[in-house]
């Protein structure tokens, strides 16, 4: 567990970071891809040829005397919500970075590209159930201690429910909102609460992955420690049966979770933990809005 003047570093450290990498590069990219939930009014004008005669604003035309028609503009303001699988297999990382490190830096550039767009956010940390909860806010401060939260919050339960946690949000957030589904989706029976959510909200999910969860490295024997539960088991890396069955359990993860999120219309990006995080989350936001585009 970091010490508060390790935490403070670390938390800075990823600020300036973000910081930088969306003032440079991402912030365009996150405004163009989510679009606004509504539109709100914005003035009026004389009616011209063409206009919908449903906008006339009578009193206005009653008031002059000409015909005046009301104008609108998206209501751009977002709410974003991050949901994020803090359970112990996040901890895992046989590389530079854990799993769980990967996603805060991830959320971080996310959380900084909403805040600098002046869009609330929000933030819930799951486990084998909600353990946190921060309602939606705007500004700096805000994401600050988001990103404080997740560095220091130590996971009190074991397993993971992505079901419930989306059965929390769908709870306490009634109106639609862009949502950030963040896990490693070691789990199962969620398919119809993330229906249920793409359905009531604008959801993508990032699935979280490390090398070494679907090929096993070259050599001998190994001890493996189940983050969950901390049993300890040796493994023979030689052994062609068990790489294979290593390799098609994740893919059959994979493919399942591919299927899941086009059933219920949601996004879906894969991130390894060797992965340049960053170019990876700016094809994804560019590829959502030549979507949006194309539906236009």
């Amino acid at each position: 567990m970091l010490n508060q003047k390790e935490l403070e570093s670390k938390v800075r450290h990823i600020e300036v970071h973000s910081r930088k990498a969306v003032l440079e590069m991402l912030a365009g990219e996150y405004r163009s891809s989510f679009k606004g939930m509504g539109i709100e009014f914005e003035d009026v004008r004389e009616y011209q040829h063409g206009d919908d005669v449903r906008s006339i604003d009578w009193n206005v035309t009653a008031r002059t005397g000409k015909p005046h028609v009301k104008t609108f503009m998206e209501e751009r303001e977002l709410t974003l919500y991050f949901l994020i699988d803090i359970s112990k297999s996040g901890e895992f990382g046989s590389g530079e970075h854990s799993k769980r490190e990967v996603v805060t830096r991830i959320f971080a550039l996310l959380a900084f590209a909403a805040s600098h767009n002046h869009d609330n956010v929000g933030l819930i940390l799951f486990a084998n159930g909600v353990e946190q909860h921060i309602p939606p806010r705007k500004g700096k401060n805000h994401v600050m201690r988001m990103i404080d939260l997740m560095l220091s919050h130590q996971t009190q339960t074991t397993g993971t429910d992505i079901a419930g946690a989306l059965h929390h949000l769908n709870q306490v957030r009634s109106r639609r909102c862009v949502t950030f589904l963040f896990s490693d989706f070691f789990d199962s029976n969620y398919a119809n609460a993330l229906r249920d959510t793409a359905h009531a909200h604008d959801l993508s999910c990032i699935a979280i992955s490390d090398p070494r969860e679907s090929v096993l490295p070259a050599g001998g024997m190994i001890e493996l420690c189940d983050s969950e539960t901390g049993a300890l088991r040796t493994i023979d890396c030689r052994d062609p049966k068990l790489r294979q069955r290593l390799n098609e359990k994740s893919l059959q993860r994979e493919s399942s979770l591919i299927d899941i999120c086009h059933e219920a219309k949601a996004d879906l990006l894969n991130i390894s933990t060797e992965d340049d995080y960053l170019y990876q989350i700016i094809r994804f936001l560019k590829e959502r809005n030549n979507r949006s585009a194309d539906v236009l």
